[in-house]
């Protein structure tokens, strides 16, 4: 269960008497999520999430997560809206952690991902990064190309528990893509973190976008990337190209790509595959005894690397 500070009903009454949410009719953990401790709030005023940012998440980068999410609703991007207290507040703090009240999304995130999913996420990401175009603040992205090799120098002396030649299988893939990492590819604001469940569908359509505290300044194409990997394998093995095309065509369709970016997926489907198997190994070694939230497999993405490693262009993602 993924709630790591627990808030006492005094401290919960102390905390909500800054805001004009009605009478607290419930309030309970919610077991999903791994970076806070996120709790259902209802009120006689409607549904609400207080989340608490734990230490993973710099209270520096509050500012920029609350204000995107704002910004992007403004955009019409359906997506949590931060609660700004009687003060005009959204950032405050309970039980010693930085807090705040969010909008509640109705919809589901999708258990098992068919290829409608991913053209409704395409369509939805490409209007997120229009969106996100005219945003003044700036968050460079801890976990892109320059934050791989000390989470790699953390795990290596470890690596090979996991799986024998893994630490010289990631430092050569680390030195490649080290080299050969693009520059100069269009960016802006991108989610970083779009995996199935922080995409939410209801009645057939896309219903909103949650969990933006990995968000940040990067290339568009590597938030491409990043939803190839976690939306179009199968038994986390098999790549599944007709979810790839989906997804990459009802993108374009909105915000064309450059045939830089398109050139690039390849090894941005490499980078993004290698960073989730650093920080998943990390937290697979790192595991404390006893702690809330079992630690994801690391192996997944290995597999997924080694397929983007055998691809030679974007047609093997469906495209021309």
């Amino acid at each position: 269960m993924a709630v790591y500070t627990e808030v006492s009903d005094h401290d919960l009454r102390a905390f909500l008497d800054q805001y004009e949410l009605g009478e607290v009719t419930s309030f309970k953990g919610i077991a999903e999520g791994v970076e806070n401790s996120n709790y259902l709030l209802r009120t006689t005023e409607g549904s609400f999430i207080l989340t608490l940012y734990e230490k993973r998440v710099r209270r520096a980068d509050l500012p920029y997560f609350l204000g995107l999410m704002e910004h992007l609703a403004e955009q019409g991007i359906s997506c949590p809206v931060p609660l700004r207290g009687r003060d005009g507040e959204a950032l405050r703090e309970i039980c010693g952690r930085p807090a705040a009240v969010i909008t509640f999304l109705d919809g589901l995130w999708p258990r098992r991902v068919l290829p409608e999913h991913c053209r409704l996420l395409g369509e939805a990401m490409a209007r997120m990064h229009l969106a996100g175009s005219s945003f003044a603040l700036r968050r460079e992205n801890d976990l892109s190309m320059r934050g791989w090799r000390p989470l790699f120098e953390s795990c290596a002396a470890r690596a090979d528990e996991v799986k024998p030649g893994l630490a010289e299988a990631l430092e050569q893939e680390l030195s490649i893509l080290e080299k050969a990492w693009p520059e100069r590819l269009p960016e802006g604001v991108i989610h970083a973190d779009l995996f199935p469940d922080n995409v939410f569908f209801l009645g057939g359509r896309l219903s909103g976008i949650i969990d933006f505290y990995f968000a940040c300044n990067d290339f568009f194409a590597y938030d491409l990337a990043i939803c190839l990997n976690a939306w179009c394998f199968e038994n986390e093995i098999t790549f599944n190209v007709t979810k790839a095309r989906l997804l990459l065509n009802a993108y374009r369709k909105v915000r064309p790509f450059s045939d830089n970016e398109l050139e690039a997926l390849p090894l941005l489907a490499r980078g993004s595959a290698l960073r989730f198997l650093l920080t998943r190994l990390y937290d697979w070694l790192h595991h404390p005894p006893g702690a809330f939230v079992e630690p994801k497999n690391p192996m997944e993405y290995w597999h997924k690397l080694r397929f983007h490693q055998e691809v030679r262009g974007p047609g093997a993602y469906g495209l021309d």
